[in-house]
């Protein structure tokens, strides 16, 4: 993956959030509903960027952290990913205006990066 105008977006999320406490206490039909239409609205955000979008990337799953003392479970607030290609690091955060991963799911920011070249390669 070339690295030019290339930015990584990681949502997050906290699972103590007021946010995820307002969701889990949705009557299950209602909050089913919601799913739905959150998951068509995600749809519809990636059709709208699907020029800018590398890799869709998808949902993250539970933690390992790996480190000099071995591997061990660990949670963090990252809960998905996804890889746009956008003219400035503005133009990449702007993608992600109102985003259903907190206009419609109880999620709570994306953090947009560049992805830089590696030294020396």
């Amino acid at each position: 993956m070339s690295t030019d105008k290339t930015f990584l977006a990681i949502f997050l999320g906290s699972k103590t959030s007021p946010q995820m406490a307002a969701w889990n206490a949705l009557p299950e039909e209602e909050r089913n509903a919601k799913m739905q239409a959150g998951i068509a609205a995600w749809k519809a955000w990636a059709e709208k960027h699907q020029s800018a979008i590398v890799g869709m990337g998808g949902p993250l799953g539970k933690t390992k952290k790996v480190s000099q003392q071995g591997i061990a479970d660990t949670s963090n607030e990252m809960t998905a990913y996804t890889v746009v290609r956008a003219d400035s690091h503005e133009a990449a955060a702007k993608l992600f205006e109102n985003h259903p991963h907190f206009a419609v799911f109880p999620g709570e920011s994306i953090e947009v990066m560049p992805v830089l070249p590696i030294p020396g390669g």
